[in-house]
């Protein structure tokens, strides 16, 4: 059946299939196989992420013009910021031009960590906003100080007491102006989705009732009061529905009315933190608002509760990652082996007197036809059992179980073949009894950690014989020595792929949404590392490769493991000469991937 993978659902026009073949909506508008063909003609031939900046700059664009097209619309007297929360991807390969195309739309950065705030403070767009959020210690609040002296337009977000009282310590010793503060709040309210428990009253982060109280009296206590310039609140990542966001701004807009009326005189902002949702499904939209609904509740909900109550509406800052990132990168893989394409007419391997079922399933095999097809698959699939079944009892032999696998496998197959069976329901009912098995060349582990952890899902498609009917149910085997390293096939979200003849030709997947925590989340089980990088990006429409990253070497990872790399050269090395020696020496420096033998797909 012809399928197009729920592009139109998940790819927000980003991508668009066209002679087979996923394209790339923008410039020259190349195909993925192109791009893959491109750079094996190096010699990459395992996994790759191809990154796509032109994506990120259009979800920047996409949400600043939504924004400030809303103020506009409501007449609203504050301004919108966005921030990218460096936790979401980390990587140079994306950071560096995000930044470089953002610069116009005074985008900042989000820091949770000293790492990621010396990051920000490293690359920054001078004058674009910098917060920072999560846990700290007295030199992450130092480094905050040294940011402010550094001229960056930074906001502390105080996750507890201590910390406001270490920032008072800090002004104190080094008598440097201070950063602004922001007071991160813990709602009642509660976000929708897998990330729902970010929110809410016994969220990990946020301040009570009673300690945003204390934290002002303690500002005006230190004549810091000026400092206070923004409230913050975070209900959870990627929401599908709209309603638990309309209750949090309710929550949080009191909050901010109160704090006016009790002195914070410079309170001036409020930061909404993330939330904003991306389409991962394949089968249906679950996404239940669009980007202007989501604005236009923001401003709307501020405005009418800052004016009732007569204080200046906020600025509105928000730190949406995901929305940002997670569109503009790909995982594409090529496929190693098809499991069952063992099972071809020349396995059956009859004996001279074979038991009556083996015989009767044998004339299945021979007669099937387009109107006995189902009838045929049902007895076949009967009949497995019935062997199986006298196979435990000891009544037929190794060689009959064998014969009895391979003809219901076949029988199957030319089922779906004869059938086409796009509209037979019972035939797709029973794709868990004869689903394929694809054995792809990356790692769950590394490239699909959310999928693993939290079971995410992400759009998978073959990104060529897209104008083919892909007829074979799939599960997903990837390389690692883990049975986790599957994704099994599902009824309900079925992925169907094409029956390859991977002797005559390659076949490749792709795994779209990845931009976001993928990367950086990734581990190195069985040793596998990040697979080989690339950004694809465009020079008046013609099309670049920018920033090429080859996967680790095997080398590499011992030493971020903090092996000794001379021990380890000497212990293979011991005893051997060439050619031996230089066949470790070249494996220790190529990464861990299986090598396939390039063909092209034309």
């Amino acid at each position: 059946m012809l399928n197009n993978y729920g592009i139109d659902i998940w790819g927000d026009n980003n991508f668009f299939i066209e002679d087979g073949k996923v394209k790339l909506n923008f410039g020259s508008k190349p195909s993925l196989i192109d791009i893959v063909n491109q750079i094996r003609d190096g010699g990459t031939t395992g996994p790759l992420i191809i990154r796509f900046p032109h994506i990120t700059q259009k979800q920047i664009q996409k949400l600043y013009n939504t924004f400030n097209d809303t103020i506009l619309e409501y007449n609203y007297d504050g301004k919108f910021f966005a921030l990218f929360p460096l936790k979401v991807n980390q990587l140079p390969n994306y950071i560096l031009p995000m930044l470089k195309y953002s610069s116009s739309f005074c985008y900042g950065l989000e820091a949770g960590s000293k790492a990621e705030l010396l990051l920000a403070m490293a690359y920054n767009n001078k004058k674009s906003p910098i917060t920072v959020n999560g846990f700290k210690d007295k030199e992450m609040i130092l480094l905050s100080f040294i940011a402010k002296q550094l001229d960056h337009n930074i906001t502390v977000t105080i996750e507890g007491l201590n910390e406001l009282i270490t920032i008072i310590e800090v002004y104190k010793e080094l008598n440097l102006p201070t950063p602004n503060i922001g007071l991160r709040v813990r709602l009642h309210s509660q976000g929708s989705g897998t990330w729902a428990k970010s929110g809410g009253i016994n969220a990990k982060f946020g301040l009570s009732s009673l300690e945003i109280l204390d934290a002002l009296e303690i500002l005006k206590k230190e004549n810091l009061t000026s400092s206070l310039t923004m409230i913050h609140f975070h209900i959870g990542s990627s929401m599908n529905t709209i309603g638990p966001l309309k209750k949090a701004l309710k929550e949080t807009g009191h909050i901010y009315v109160e704090l006016k009326k009790l002195g914070a005189f410079n309170l001036n902002a409020i930061n909404i933190g993330g939330g904003l949702a991306i389409e991962y499904s394949a089968y249906e939209k679950t996404t239940q608002y669009s980007l202007k609904e989501f604005a236009s509740d923001v401003v709307f909900t501020l405005k009418d509760i800052s004016i009732k109550n007569g204080v200046e509406t906020p600025n509105i800052f928000t730190e949406s990652g995901r929305f940002i990132s997670a569109a503009s990168s790909v995982l594409i893989t090529p496929t190693l082996e098809l499991f069952s394409s063992e099972y071809i007419p020349s396995q059956i391997k009859l004996k001279e007197k074979n038991p009556p079922i083996i015989q009767e399933m044998y004339a299945l095999y021979k007669d099937i036809k387009k109107e006995n097809a189902k009838e045929y698959m049902h007895d076949s699939l009967e009949h497995l059992e019935s062997i199986l079944t006298l196979f435990d009892l000891g009544y037929v032999d190794l060689r009959d179980r064998s014969n009895a696998e391979v003809l219901t496998h076949l029988i199957i197959k030319k089922a779906i073949e004869l059938k086409k069976y796009d509209k037979d329901k019972e035939l797709k009912n029973l794709d868990h009894k004869i689903q394929e098995k694809y054995l792809l060349n990356f790692s769950i582990f590394s490239s699909l950690p959310d999928l693993w952890g939290i079971d995410q899902s992400f759009p998978i498609m073959p990104i060529t014989h897209l104008d083919q009917d892909a007829t074979r149910s799939a599960n997903i085997w990837d390389i690692t020595c883990d049975s986790d390293g599957e994704i099994p096939y599902d009824e309900k979200k079925p992925l169907y792929l094409h029956d390859i003849d991977l002797k005559k030709e390659e076949y490749f997947i792709g795994f779209f949404l990845l931009g976001a925590y993928q990367d950086i989340l990734g581990m190195k089980h069985n040793l596998f590392s990040s697979p080989s990088q690339v950004n694809v990006e465009f020079i008046e429409n013609k099309m670049t490769l920018n920033n090429f990253i080859k996967s680790q070497s095997i080398i590499d990872i011992f030493e971020d493991l903090d092996y000794d790399i001379a021990n380890i050269f000497n212990n293979l090395n011991n005893n051997l000469e060439d050619p031996l020696k230089s066949i470790i020496v070249s494996l220790l420096n190529d990464n861990s991937y299986l090598k396939t033998i390039k063909t092209t797909y034309k």
